[in-house]
């Protein structure tokens, strides 16, 4: 378990602040599922498994996180407005992506940050591949429709 964590703790930790746009955060995250799957990992009947469980506790921390954050106001969040500030600036791709319903962002953030396949996507996010193919191109779908709103 402690080589499958230190060889991809790079990619946990960008996982985790695609989420929640916070290096301090992000590490916090990582961490707190580090220590949740080493307390667990006795429950993984294959060790083939591993990656794609420890995933999972990472995905549903950062969701917990983002839940939790939400229902509070962090004054460090707030950005005084700039009067020389253009609102009909173009909004990138990633705050589009922000704006993703929980599972369809998860989706898009596995199949093209972490370029997961869809079987992959599956074993995570515990769905059949179907189900997963079908919520990335919805995610694509909106995601589409975001940009285009922007350029009008």
């Amino acid at each position: 378990m402690t080589r499958l964590l230190k060889a991809n703790q790079e990619k946990y930790y960008r996982m985790a602040y695609a989420y929640v746009k916070n290096r301090e955060d992000a590490l916090d995250i990582v961490h707190d599922a580090i220590v949740k799957a080493l307390q667990k990992v006795h429950q993984v009947k294959s060790p083939m498994y591993l990656e794609t469980w420890f995933c999972r506790i990472l995905i549903n921390q950062c969701l917990s996180f983002v839940r939790r954050r939400k229902n509070t106001l962090n004054l460090e969040d707030v950005k005084p407005i700039s009067r020389e500030e253009d609102w009909t600036g173009r909004v990138s791709l990633y705050d589009a992506i922000d704006r993703l319903p929980p599972k369809l962002k998860t989706v898009i953030l596995l199949r093209f940050f972490e370029d997961m396949k869809f079987e992959e996507i599956a074993r995570i996010t515990a769905q059949k591949e179907s189900t997963a193919k079908a919520q990335v191109y919805k995610a694509l779908q909106l995601l589409k429709l975001d940009m285009e709103d922007v350029d009008l």
